[in-house]
């Protein structure tokens, strides 16, 4: 009996660049303004980034907003796998990673960060992971791209940029602190 080699699926090809590292930084600030402007101010403010990609921009949106406002904005990372609804149709295990976000949420203006909001099931498992570290006064929802195709009724606050996709194509968000490159990039899957 002759043993067949599976081939790897095709990887995806990249279809355009939607932004260049300086696109990227110039949102980036323009986004810090936005903050600053809706929540009068830094004062009370905390900024937790959603592991993986929005842990830096949250790093970043905080020293931008920093240095409007000349103080300190407190940062944070939520680790949402043990949250996501999605886990068995992944057939994947919940990683339970010691959640401890940095600082007390409670009665804190909080800014969630993420980069890509698709179908708002990750924004869903912040918010349940979020709630497990205390009551803020008030969250909002920032993403560097939001694509659209949304499953559940949740709608970012902040948004670097709206992006049309079909469901073939991917956003990916490459950055700088993960990736060792800065662009986002429209990619599509293979048929």
């Amino acid at each position: 009996m002759r043993e067949m080699k599976m081939s790897p699926p095709p990887a995806p090809r990249e279809k355009s660049r939607i932004m260049s590292a300086s696109e990227i930084e110039r949102t980036l600030v323009r986004l810090a303004h936005e903050i600053v402007e809706k929540n009068d101010g830094g004062r009370n403010l905390g900024l937790v980034g959603i592991r993986r990609r929005g842990a830096p921009l949250a790093e970043r949106l905080a020293g931008l907003i920093g240095g409007i406002e000349k103080t300190h904005i407190d940062t944070g990372v939520l680790d949402i796998n043990f949250y996501r609804d999605d886990l068995s149709m992944r057939d994947l295990r919940p990683v339970v990673r010691p959640g401890a976000i940095g600082f007390d949420v409670a009665g804190r203006n909080i800014i969630l960060v993420d980069d890509v909001l698709y179908t708002g099931r990750t924004a869903r498992a912040a918010l349940e992971a979020l709630f497990d570290h205390g009551r803020p006064k008030r969250v909002q929802l920032l993403v560097l791209i939001d694509r659209g195709h949304r499953e559940l009724p949740i709608e970012a606050t902040f948004v670097g940029r709206r992006v049309s996709t079909t469901d073939r194509e991917i956003v990916e968000v490459r950055l700088r602190e993960v990736d060792r490159e800065e662009q986002v990039v429209l990619v599509e899957r293979a048929a």
